[in-house]
């Protein structure tokens, strides 16, 4: 049997699907397994054994350009040659249901998998799938995605089976530079301090504060111009912050894994620590905990606003008022076990 998933973004959300792989594979071990991605986040998929093929696009450039469509309209199609039996659909998003129409191509005997409407964030695209799941929205992410992969193969993935998942990020010939920055005497902390909304930062005197206190190796990590400018700040403000220089996703699964414990903001790298089964804490302001499992080493810290998951406020900005000690003390737990 031949399967295609449309997960094409972003980063978090395609670690919380990939738990689910693992399991279709001992379900079905003969299975092939396509991944259809943005190719700006391919790279997290790769050296994943589960995974046959990883299918890039470039949708996000037809925002700025619609120049592309056409060539990315038939590199869809030519992808629809591999002649899937199943498409599943795991976004629930116009773009990914038109995107999972183009894959089962005329092919009569291909269906395609997707959210029903009430589960879906975009509820026209339900109209596209032959076989409709229902879940609700504002379940646990992690959940939600586990449920339309293994529902539409006719299983179920438990919550247990999640809970004692193995890591599935993998990495190979990362950056060399890495092992120039991890300690040896002292613990080595990933933090984390960008995303995409500005309300979703953890204040970078915080992470001062953080740092100062556990007295450790942080590192830092930066994804654009104006966060390196914020560790770049944070680390003339404490000797025990080092930022690094700008990794790709591989180098960064290979810093995550080495890592005795990552602290950040509700964003990708974040939760790139749950998949790699390394301790964390991920800081919680206007977006809601329900997108993530908590475990014995995977922790949350969450404001007092409440969320709305049906309608998220970018202006709530109380994570602001977390008070950097809860941090502390919860990252000295973790750190002895």
């Amino acid at each position: 049997m031949k399967i295609a998933i449309v997960k094409l973004s972003a980063l978090g959300d395609i670690v919380h699907a990939m738990v689910a792989l693992q399991f279709i594979k001992a379900h079905s071990p003969k299975i092939q397994i396509d991944w259809i991605v943005e190719e700006h986040f391919a790279e997290v998929l790769k050296n994943n054994p589960d995974i046959d093929n990883i299918l890039t696009v470039n949708l996000k450039a037809l925002k700025t350009s619609k120049i592309g469509i056409f060539a990315e309209l038939k590199k869809i199609r030519h992808y629809a040659n591999n002649h899937y039996d199943l498409v599943i659909d795991a976004q629930g998003l116009l773009k990914s249901a038109i995107t999972a129409k183009l894959l089962s191509g005329k092919n009569k005997q291909s269906k395609i998998a997707g959210f029903d409407a009430p589960s879906s964030r975009e509820k026209a695209a339900s109209l596209f799938y032959d076989h409709k799941v229902a879940c609700a929205y504002d379940a646990n992410t992690i959940d939600r995605n586990a449920l339309i992969l293994s529902r539409s193969l006719g299983f179920n993935i438990s919550s247990q089976q999640i809970l004692n998942k193995k890591p599935f990020l993998f990495f190979e010939n990362e950056d060399k530079c890495l092992n120039g920055f991890l300690s040896k005497d002292l613990a080595n902390i990933v933090l984390v301090i960008g995303s995409t909304w500005e309300s979703r930062n953890y204040p970078a005197e915080k992470f001062v504060k953080i740092a100062q206190d556990l007295e450790q190796n942080c590192l830092l990590i930066w994804g654009n111009e104006q966060e390196k400018a914020s560790a770049e700040w944070m680390a003339t403000q404490s000797d025990r912050i080092t930022v690094l220089p700008k990794l790709n996703l591989n180098s960064l699964k290979a810093l995550i894994a080495k890592a005795d414990l990552l602290i950040g903001n509700d964003t990708g790298p974040t939760h790139m620590a749950w998949g790699l089964n390394r301790p964390s804490i991920t800081i919680f302001g206007p977006t809601p905990v329900s997108r993530v499992y908590q475990t014995d080493i995977n922790k949350v810290v969450k404001s007092d606003s409440v969320v709305n998951p049906f309608k998220l406020n970018k202006q709530d900005f109380s994570i602001k008022d977390i008070d950097e000690q809860e941090i502390i003390c919860l990252a000295k737990n973790l750190l002895a076990l």
